[in-house]
């Protein structure tokens, strides 16, 4: 194959995983192919102002057979729908998002080559490791990895998410039967939302926060992928004192209570405060401290590389984005992910995490001291960070997806 691919990049109508999607258009881009990108409608611009072709993703109903009488179309129809649409759209090669079954199912369909962008951190339970997403850390001897097996059947209940993986495979199983496509191989691996592509799988995080497993073949670990929409500066408070970025996640959970208590716990602290709802135009009415500042959204680029801490949720993207500027975290754990995103930045040492059940001011005091004061996790953001700058994630990503859409279906 000669001459720029088409690729089409799906993160389907996931608001949380557009970001990494983009990224990796704009990066094609940049390679001089031509990408499409399938996200919902709020996307179109951010999509076309860089250069992508603009596709408008369906809401469907991943898995019927979970959810019986469930309205609406499924991913089933959304992939017939797509899939007849590829050969006008002409695509060389569809890049899924874990959370777009529909786009893998209809790159199938249409005999083309597919891969999955992961844009968090690996999600799948590992032999030796703590269970996945708990928010534990993992052992770093020979021996406590052992444990952690031997520990492996009583700690299942610790897996939310693991009596629904094991349903994933029947699921998706009847979905493809629908659709005419064969039983997937044996050594599948699956996730909650169905299954990772066999031939190239991008986990768009750092190396540093995966515990050390073996991956499979086709799967590589890029770095983040990061985005960004353009939005106006923002005035700071003005100061010597060091600058906290509180960023409350609509993801994750904890967005206004992130805000309230940490707004409380600094507000005596000799510390310059901004704090983000990230909601655009949502407007804050409680009081704030003289030491701080909320807006309805501030652009990270401005705010975090002028940051000596960030305070969040756990969002993946937050956090990622916090460490590539080496910027130390403290991760008070919303929903989903976030605990175990928190997890990971302490056993890097790039940041601490604070369990949910002690987010209240006092405790919240002092764990942003604690991050504040600690040498050692300062220069650990900052290695990261470095890393960073010589690892574009999703340049990497482009190159990878450039080399296995040139080389067609496996």
């Amino acid at each position: 194959m000669s001459g720029p691919l088409r690729v089409l990049v799906s993160a389907g109508f996931s608001e949380g995983h557009a970001f990494p999607a983009l990224a990796l258009a704009c990066a094609l881009r940049e390679r001089g192919h031509e990408p499409l990108v399938e996200l919902s409608e709020r996307w179109r611009k951010a999509a076309e102002a860089i250069g992508a072709e603009f596709i408008p993703a369906p809401q469907y109903v991943a898995f019927p057979g979970a959810h019986p009488g469930a309205a609406g179309p499924t991913a089933a129809d959304a992939a017939r729908d797509l899939a007849a649409r590829l050969p006008d759209l002409r695509v060389d090669a569809i890049v899924a998002d874990l959370v777009a079954p529909a786009a893998a199912l209809a790159a199938e369909l249409a005999g083309l080559p597919t891969a999955t962008l992961v844009p968090t951190l690996y999600p799948v339970q590992g032999a030796g490791l703590p269970p996945f997403p708990a928010g534990l850390r993992a052992a770093r001897s020979p021996a406590g990895r052992a444990a952690w097996r031997a520990l492996e059947p009583a700690t299942r209940p610790l897996r939310p998410s693991a009596r629904w993986v094991r349903r994933v495979p029947g699921l998706l199983g009847e979905l493809r039967a629908e659709l005419g496509l064969p039983p997937l191989p044996p050594g599948t691996v699956f996730t909650t939302y169905g299954a990772l592509s066999p031939d190239l799988a991008m986990v768009a995080t750092f190396p540093q926060l995966e515990y050390p497993r073996a991956w499979p073949a086709g799967t590589h670990v890029t770095g983040p992928m990061r985005f960004e929409l353009p939005h106006p500066e923002v005035q700071l408070p003005g100061g010597e004192e060091p600058l906290v970025l509180v960023a409350a996640s609509t993801a994750q959970g904890a967005g206004p209570e992130l805000v309230r208590d940490s707004l409380a716990a600094l507000a005596e602290e000799p510390v310059r405060v901004v704090a983000t709802l990230n909601r655009r135009g949502e407007a804050w009415a409680e009081p704030v401290p003289r030491n701080a500042i909320v807006v309805d959204w501030v652009s990270y680029a401005q705010a975090v590389p002028a940051a000596a801490l960030v305070i969040t949720a756990g969002g993946h993207g937050t956090v990622a984005r916090a460490l590539a500027e080496g910027v130390p975290v403290l991760v008070c754990p919303g929903g989903a992910d976030a605990a175990e995103n928190g997890a990971r930045v302490a056993w890097a040492g790039a940041g601490l995490k604070l369990p949910g059940s002690l987010r209240r001011p006092r405790p919240l005091r002092w764990a942003a001291r604690r991050a504040l004061a600690d040498a050692s996790i300062a220069a650990r953001a900052r290695e990261l960070a470095g890393w960073a700058g010589e690892h574009d994630g999703a340049m990497a990503g482009a190159e990878l997806v450039e080399r296995f859409a040139a080389a067609g279906p496996a």
